[in-house]
This record gives structure tokens, C-alpha cells and sequence, in this order.
């Protein structure tokens, strides 16, 4: 162009008079869009690179760079390791049920508060495998542990529960089914959860910015928890360390391949419907752009790193088993292909692609069902 303005401001004085003509409603569907997403959305996908991704990074040695990967997830996740602080356990409610003992648990996960845990136990002298059992969001809070262990010790938390089984699980409790197949099992609240809550949908966001706010973070904390109740586990006289697998549904399975990438003391993981590739995910229509129970899963920062597939590959050549559903809502089948896909390619340049196990159930959705779980349990006896 010659003379006049320059372009940009030229164009940035029409475009504000446009809006200033269309009125204030204007401004915002200019500025904001699909749901919401910020108009420029798209540059801001395409600047996503993932330049820390084991092929994308510089280095070329899998250790090396399975330290700086697990590295950069830690920096992110604003708290800070804890690993001194000890368990203390209080054990207390005890039950027997059909081939094992539950118990409650409470204990020091951070130095920040104590957590209220299931812990089953088959009968036998042991050392038995173990499973990290990791419980789903679901907007739900009145319970937590009790989505997946039977709650012998609250008559108004089995109702609750059993509704749930019904819902998600085929009606059965994931984590009784796995003590009777001889595995000690641990669940605890998350925080906002259960004993640890209950937790209001629409405080979610609230939390999460006040973490922030204090320089900590809601998710991170999460991360941190799960990493040190997989590390009490590896702990137990009962436990055979070798052999512990972390198991999980929904964000419970996010949970799960999370804290493999953060702590060694898994040999195993299995996540359920949770696995997507992030730029897939940030699509109009998707729960992820609502915020709420985002924030129990957003490191800020995290993303100009690492794609969700690279973080649970810095377990890597560990076994990891990823199921999800193909009528699934929450992730799109292209993200769910990309992130198999970059998977897969991990673990082949481990030779190791025999330990990955990855299914689409077509039928399905968001959902863990008898089938799915009895898949599961194969899987874990025969990688454990």
C-alpha cells in the first residue's frame, strides 16, 4: 500500500469501528468464539510443536531423555516433591470380605494434610501384586474411593455408589474384583472428593485459580499424591514392589499414565478413556473448553512442551494398556488416533511394542465396562 496510515493501524481503526456499529455483542463473538475459544485460536494450535516429544527433542539417548522430559512435567506441576515427608499410616474400619480384608487408611501424602484411603488386602501370606486404583472425576463428589471399593463403613455412600457401578462399571466395584483376584488394592480421595470434600461443580475454577493464587496448583497437587500413594504401596510388607500396576477410568486413567511418567514404583499401567492428542481435543463442543474439571488436569505451561501422549511415555518400555471407547463424546476419534499413533511409535524405538496395548471398543463410550475390566485383569496377570 502507499501513503496513509500503516496497514495495521488502518485496519485495526476499521475493524473497531465495525465492531463499535455491530455493538458490544459484536465485539465479543469478534474476539471470542466456539465456545469459548479465543478467535486466534487457530495460530495458537499451530504453535504447538511439542519440541520436547521423544523424536522431536534433540536428544537422542531414551534415558537422557526420559529425565529431561519427566523434568519439565515436574516443573509444571508448581509443588514441589515431598518425598521425606512420612506415610504415618493410621489403619482402622477393618472388614473381611469374599477372599480379603478392607481397610481405611488415613495418611500423609504431602506435609500438607492427611488422606483418607481403601486398602484391601487379599487373604494369604503374600507378597501379593498391587494396583493402584485411581477414581474418576465425573462431577461427582459425595464420593471418591467409594466409585471403586465397596464402602462397608457409610450406608449412604453404598447407595451412591452402587449407582455409580451401575452407570460406569456394569455394576461391579473394580477394586473388590481386584482383591479377589489376589491384588492388595489402594484408592484414596482426591482432593474435592469423598472425605475430602464434597466439592460443588461450580467451585471448581474457583479452587483451582486460588492454588494458583498461592503459587501451588490443584492438578499438580493430584499428580504429586498419586506418585507418593504408588511409592506407600511399594512400601507395604505385603506388597511385592516388583509388581505394582496403576489402574484407572476417566480422569482416574489420566491419573494413572501421569503417575508413570512420574514415578518408577509402577511396573504397569492400564488407563480407560483417557487418551487423546491435545490439539484434537481443543475443538468447539468439546467438555475441555467448559474449564471446571479441566483444572484437575491442566499444568499451565505443560503444552509448549509435551503433548499428552509424550508425558505417558517417559514410562517407556514399562507395559501400558490404553483403552477407549468409540462412541466416547469426551475425545475425538482423530485425537484418539494421534495419540496411538505416537505412542506406538515410542515404544517401537524401545522394541518394545509388545507391551503396548492399545484397543478402541467400538461399541462403547465413555464408559468400563464387564468386558473392558475383564480384559484388564488378564492383561495385568500376565504383565505383572
Amino acid at each position: 500500500m502507499t501513503g496513509g496510515e500503516p496497514a495495521g493501524r488502518r485496519a485495526f481503526v476499521t475493524g473497531t469501528g465495525a465492531a463499535l456499529l455491530a455493538g458490544r455483542a459484536g465485539v465479543a463473538r469478534a474476539a471470542v468464539a466456539d465456545g469459548p475459544l479465543p478467535g486466534f485460536h487457530p495460530a495458537l494450535k499451530d504453535a504447538l510443536t511439542f519440541p520436547l516429544a521423544w523424536g522431536n527433542s534433540p536428544i537422542r539417548d531414551f534415558d537422557t531423555w526420559r529425565r529431561a522430559a519427566r523434568a519439565k512435567v515436574e516443573e509444571t506441576l508448581l509443588v514441589d516433591r515431598e518425598d521425606a515427608t512420612p506415610y504415618a499410616p493410621e489403619f482402622r474400619r477393618r472388614t473381611d470380605g469374599d477372599g480379603y480384608t478392607g481397610e481405611l487408611v488415613t495418611l500423609s501424602l504431602t506435609r500438607h494434610e492427611r488422606v483418607s484411603a481403601a486398602l484391601l488386602t487379599p487373604h494369604g501370606p503374600g507378597p501379593f501384586p498391587a494396583v493402584l486404583l485411581l477414581h474418576d472425576h465425573g462431577a461427582k463428589f459425595d464420593i471418591g474411593k467409594e466409585k471403586l471399593v465397596r464402602p462397608w463403613y457409610d450406608g449412604a455412600r453404598l447407595a451412591s455408589a452402587r449407582t455409580w457401578t451401575e452407570r460406569y462399571f456394569s455394576g461391579r466395584f473394580v477394586g473388590d474384583e481386584l482383591a479377589r483376584r489376589g491384588y492388595v488394592v489402594l484408592v484414596a480421595d482426591a482432593l474435592g472428593w469423598g472425605d475430602r470434600g464434597p466439592l460443588a461443580h461450580d467451585q471448581q475454577q474457583a479452587l483451582a485459580s486460588n492454588f494458583y493464587h498461592l503459587g501451588s496448583s490443584l492438578a499438580g497437587l493430584m499428580a504429586r499424591e498419586d506418585a507418593r500413594a504408588a511409592g506407600f504401596l511399594a512400601r507395604l510388607e505385603r506388597v511385592d514392589r516388583r509388581r505394582i500396576a496403576a489402574v484407572g477410568f476417566s480422569m482416574g486413567a489420566f491419573r494413572a499414565w501421569q503417575a508413570a511418567a512420574l514415578t518408577d514404583d509402577l511396573a504397569a499401567t492400564a488407563a480407560v478413556c483417557w487418551m487423546t492428542g491435545l490439539r484434537e481435543m481443543m475443538v468447539p463442543g468439546n467438555n475441555t473448553l467448559r474449564g471446571q474439571s479441566s483444572y484437575c488436569m491442566l499444568h499451565p505451561g505443560l503444552s509448549r512442551h509435551l503433548d499428552f501422549p509424550d508425558v505417558a511415555s517417559i514410562a517407556a518400555p514399562r507395559p501400558m494398556l490404553f483403552f477407549d471407547g468409540g462412541l466416547d463424546p469426551l475425545f475425538p476419534a482423530d485425537g484418539v488416533r494421534v495419540a496411538h499413533e505416537k505412542l506406538r511409535a515410542v515404544w517401537r524405538s524401545r522394541h518394545a511394542e509388545e507391551r503396548l496395548h492399545l484397543r478402541t471398543w467400538s461399541d462403547l463410550g465413555h464408559v468400563f465396562t464387564d468386558r473392558m475390566q475383564d480384559e484388564v485383569f488378564t492383561w495385568l496377570d500376565h504383565v505383572l
